[in-house]
């Protein structure tokens, strides 16, 4: 069981604050009866509810694929600077949603939000090989020794990296896929080779992906079919119930 108002923000309806406006103005219904007040507690898998007749599609989870623009922290929260929550409606920013492994200040591109903890667990850990491939700009140009010494591993100060892709797209150009998410990993990487980085952007994330119709700073909820798909890449495909 759970609290109307709660499901009703997390489907993205309104905030808890309005819906217990809207269930004074007579506009929400569950099973087909007035809602009676906005904290009463509904099943929460099988309650129809309805606002103003159109019902809503509620999910436990939330799943955000924000296109995040440099300049933007990769954080919940920050006294001084914007966070890449700042660019979600309230709603979502009271859902206690959190990016899933983070991208530099500088750093744009894919970033997934969700308040899935076991999800964003399973795709971060190296453990179950979620590849995340990244667009990156560099001074000189990558070649086939790189390659080598990025399929090998390449040791830094603090730790050695796990073996990862390094793909040569001509002078000053690469695509870098890694399976793990150290700090400013990529950037160590290159810079490590002589190859620093001027600019770099994260494509994909296993099979999601950042399409070009969604502009810097745009945001979207993910489809049902794209968070089966992230589920079976780290393993819970059959742990999900239709």
């Amino acid at each position: 069981m759970e609290r109307l108002d709660k499901i009703i923000s997390a489907c993205g309806a309104a905030s808890r604050r309005e819906v217990k406006t809207l269930v004074k103005q007579g506009r929400v219904r569950v099973d087909g009866v007035l809602a009676a007040a906005a904290d009463m507690k509904v099943e929460e898998n099988t309650a129809v509810i309805t606002l103003d007749g159109v019902a809503l599609q509620y999910s436990k989870f939330c799943y955000v694929l924000l296109h995040k623009p440099a300049g933007v922290l990769s954080a919940t929260e920050d006294r001084h600077q914007k966070t890449v929550l700042d660019l979600l409606p309230e709603v979502y920013r009271k859902r206690g949603l959190a990016p899933v492994g983070r991208l530099d200040k500088d750093t744009e591109g894919l970033l997934l939000l969700t308040d899935d903890g076991e999800l964003t667990h399973r795709l971060l850990s190296p453990k179950y090989h979620v590849d995340k491939v990244y667009y990156a700009r560099v001074e000189g140009t990558p070649d086939e020794a790189d390659r080598a010494a990025f399929a090998a591993g390449i040791p830094l100060s603090d730790f050695t990296c796990l073996p990862a892709e390094l793909t040569l797209l001509g002078r000053g150009e690469c695509l870098v896929t890694v399976r793990e998410g150290k700090f400013h990993q990529v950037k160590r990487m290159l810079g490590e080779r002589g190859k620093p980085v001027t600019y770099l952007k994260r494509l994909s994330m296993g099979p999601l992906h950042l399409e070009e119709s969604l502009s810097t700073g745009q945001w979207r909820l993910l489809e049902k079919q794209e968070v089966l798909a992230l589920q079976k890449a780290c393993g819970l495909a059959c742990m999900t119930k239709e």
